[in-house]
């Protein structure tokens, strides 16, 4: 399950990726826009800024930016970014891999194609997707 970290976040990143090439974005004006809680979402900008995703300006016309075209930024180096593993399991996982405690042997472990594809599934979608794919507002609205 997504954390309420990851969702704010990406809901964040969505704001910034439509006011891209713009400017900056106050804080205040993506909370109001995505009724998001401005304490922690500062921290998770913080946390952002901290791993180049994002940039932040002080003063007047400052607020926050995306330093990537949202092109270059995919639904998994968000996920990584604020939960950790995309794999199900550490013996599965691509990036974070480390041996499971309680398996004898991965080779014959009867879980380890399971979580593999499950894995691998995932992946599909959330590289298959990047911060430009989403629709703005305005794009749903005229939808309906």
């Amino acid at each position: 399950m997504m954390s309420k970290k990851a969702k704010y976040a990406l809901k964040a990143l969505i704001v910034l990726a439509d006011e891209y090439g713009k400017g900056p974005v106050l804080i205040s004006e993506i909370c109001k826009r995505e009724d998001l809680p401005k304490k922690f979402l500062e921290a998770i900008l913080l946390e952002l800024r901290k791993s180049g995703l994002v940039q932040s300006r002080k003063g007047k016309g400052g607020g926050y930016s995306l330093r990537l075209n949202p092109k270059d930024i995919t639904m998994a180096n968000i996920i990584r970014l604020t939960d950790g593993p995309i794999a199900p399991m550490s013996c599965v996982s691509i990036n974070y891999y480390a041996k499971c405690d309680d398996c004898l042997d991965e080779k014959t472990c009867r879980l380890r194609k399971l979580m593999q594809e499950l894995r691998d599934a995932k992946l599909r979608v959330l590289e298959g997707m990047n911060l430009a794919d989403f629709p703005r507002s305005e794009e749903i609205l005229v939808e309906l």
